[in-house]
């Protein structure tokens, strides 16, 4: 079952609970004063009975009613600071609107916040549009907001410094990502209105500068809702056309001046993304040369206004032959010079001795390489003899201190188990000993072991 309509008679009819009424009357026939109780307790019980008893609901949703038909509260302007602004990631905003003397809760829904040119901060002042409704499960009043001005400084200037800040922080103004413009380019793509002055003004100067330069026009609106959508589908077709069709050297993305609501297309956020992600330079000429855009920054070059940028893309036919005409003269000073310069050597050449007898230093030469053989030949053979009185010195030192030569001199040496007996500790009666003598050796066995004194010292 639907939920039961109210109207305002019902609302209001509400009857008051009697109370037993005092009568004096004066006059009776005694001459007395008698006051007279009037019983009502029949009435009471008959108002109780006709009155009706509404729900929490009934109530919420007349006083919605009430509200949603004033046309003072149906579209109405509003202007306060804001306040506990707060965006869940439904997309719809809230926030509190107050002044010095009260508050004013607000809700701004998705579709109409995605409108907004700024970002709606606390401390902000502003002046609303919207109407005053009731949420009916809460029961409270709030405005629901349709637009949103600041009432300080402009809500575009305001988008702008927002968005500024924003690109820049990402880096997409950083000059490390400018591409360089070609000096002499092919094919110019142009992104503008085709009826505007400046691509009448860009035609004009590109013929007279440089008329082989073929000019690629993509036709976009430049103001209006529909200008950034269009601006970043032509930026991106150009890339395209220039990765499948033909090479564009550069692009130049712009019009002519106008106010910040005109020029706003070039604020958009989508088509500073548009302009960073093309591979082809772009160049920005956008308004007069005062006038600054987010293109301005994001681009690879910035031009004041649309001739401006014909003049930077294309270079003047004139300048160019004048420089190849300097070039060519001093290239053809350069040549004569360095034909003199080699001359003179030839010159100097022929006048020398060697030129006219050659093998003189030949002969010169063999005969340094004579002198550097005997130089080479006399230090080996002194280094040699050197070398060979430095063997017979340690020879002499190894003979003196050989086993052999002490042997020769009538000394001998025992050895008892392959080692050298050093003591006469080392032997016991009975071992067996060979003894070594210079020209052979003889087996022995101890028969007596005797220990020397030891000599005293004095």
């Amino acid at each position: 079952m639907g939920k039961p309509k109210i109207t305002l008679l019902d609302f209001l009819h509400l009857r008051k609970e009697s109370e037993s009424v005092t009568v004096r009357d004066d006059t009776d026939r005694d001459g007395r004063q008698e006051e007279v109780e009037a019983p009502v307790e029949a009435e009471e019980a008959h108002a109780r009975a006709h009155t009706r008893i509404y729900t929490v609901w009934e109530v919420t949703r007349y006083i919605r009613q009430k509200l949603d038909s004033d046309e003072l509260l149906r579209g109405l302007y509003v202007k306060g600071e804001l306040s506990n602004v707060s965006q869940p990631t439904s997309g719809h905003v809230y926030f509190t609107l107050k002044d010095e003397y009260s508050e004013l809760r607000c809700v701004m829904f998705r579709d109409r916040n995605a409108l907004l040119k700024f970002k709606l901060e606390d401390g902000m002042s502003v002046i609303v549009r919207g109407h005053i409704s009731v949420y009916e499960k809460r029961g409270k009043y709030q405005l629901y907001v349709e637009e949103i001005q600041e009432s300080g400084i402009g809500a575009l200037y305001r988008a702008f410094e927002q968005l500024k800040k924003k690109l820049k922080d990402e880096g997409l103004f950083d000059t490390v990502h400018k591409k360089p413009i070609p000096a002499i380019p092919h094919t110019i793509g142009v992104i503008t209105s085709p009826t505007g002055a400046a691509i009448r003004d860009m035609i004009n100067i590109t013929r007279r500068r440089f008329p082989h330069v073929r000019i690629l026009l993509a036709p976009v609106a430049v103001q209006g809702e529909e200008a950034a959508a269009q601006i970043v589908n032509a930026i991106r077709l150009m890339n395209r056309v220039n990765k499948e069709l033909m090479k564009v050297d550069v692009l130049v993305v712009g019009r002519g001046g106008g106010s910040i609501e005109e020029l706003w297309a070039f604020n958009e956020e989508s088509v500073a993304r548009a302009i960073f992600a093309s591979e082809i330079p772009v160049v920005s000429a956008v308004g007069h040369e005062t006038d600054f855009t987010i293109a301005d920054f994001v681009a690879d070059r910035r031009a004041a206004t649309p001739s401006e940028a014909a003049e930077l893309v294309v270079p003047d036919r004139r300048e160019i032959v004048k420089n190849l005409n300097t070039l060519e003269s001093r290239m053809r000073k350069s040549v004569e010079r360095l034909i003199e310069q080699q001359r003179r050597r030839l010159e100097s050449m022929e006048k020398n001795v060697l030129f006219r007898k050659p093998t003189e230093r030949i002969n010169q030469y063999r005969q340094m390489v004579d002198d550097m053989k005997r130089t080479l030949i006399a230090e080996v053979i002194h280094h040699l003899q050197l070398y060979r009185k430095s063997l017979h010195a340690l020879r002499g030192k190894l003979d003196a201190l050989s086993p052999r030569a002490i042997l020769e001199r009538g000394y001998s040496i025992c050895i008892k188990e392959e080692r050298v007996v050093r003591s006469v500790s080392d032997v016991v009666v009975g071992d067996e000993l060979r003894i070594l003598f210079h020209d052979g050796e003889a087996v022995s066995e101890v028969k007596e072991r005797e220990r020397s004194q030891p000599q005293s010292q004095s």
